[in-house]
């Protein structure tokens, strides 16, 4: 029963800002929370993840436009993207990384998606 639910999509213009949600429940600990984007006829791609404990990464075509980050409390992972651009279009998913009971395996679990749309 592990729910993953990102939020705050929508369209904006080049150069514009949004901040998208992760929002994860119904396990017993997470160790990852990842964002991956896929664009219509492309393959999904790895955006910007961040452990538990922090040290967040990105990939190379966001650094310095994106920030990630996390509320542990809240088991929340917010993605702000910044000076977006038309080649950032995608549908964005969040995938979590976590435990359902004490001593399971992690797996993984995803979002529904939310869509990111930037026009010229």
């Amino acid at each position: 029963q592990v729910q993953v639910v990102e939020s705050g999509g929508g369209s904006v213009q080049a150069g514009g800002s949004l901040r998208l949600s992760c929002a994860a429940s119904g396990f017993r600990y997470w160790s990852e929370m990842s964002w991956y984007r896929q664009a219509p006829g492309k393959e999904r791609e790895f955006v910007s993840g961040i452990y538990r404990y922090g040290n967040p990464n990105y990939a190379q075509s966001v650094k310095g436009r994106f920030t990630i980050s996390r509320d542990n409390a809240k088991n929340t992972a917010y993605l702000q993207m910044n000076d977006l651009q038309p080649d950032d279009t995608a549908m964005y998913y969040c995938k979590t990384v976590c435990s359902t009971y004490a001593s399971s395996p992690y797996q993984d679990y995803w979002g529904q998606g939310t869509q990111v749309t930037v026009s010229s």
